[in-house]
């Protein structure tokens, strides 16, 4: 994987307000070479030596760790 780029300030302000409304949102993705697209619920902002991530759910309950400079599109549900 490609080493991380930091996003906008703005954006991960957006990014932490989302996930303190537990908001739900439309959203799409890299992951490696796949394109990704799916409803999740904004759960948590995630530091690490990777790079920082969004902690999600879909709507099959199931965990999402998405790396935060590979969403490539978000919408409000």
């Amino acid at each position: 994987m490609n080493p991380y780029e930091p996003i906008n300030c703005e954006v991960h302000d957006g990014f932490e307000l989302a996930c303190i409304r537990n908001a739900i949102i439309e959203l799409s993705w890299r992951e490696g070479d796949a394109h990704r697209h799916q409803q999740v619920r904004f759960l948590d902002l995630e530091n690490s030596k990777e790079g920082e991530f969004l902690i999600a759910e879909n709507r099959q309950g199931d965990r999402l760790r998405i790396r935060l400079d590979m969403i490539t599109s978000q919408l409000p549900y």
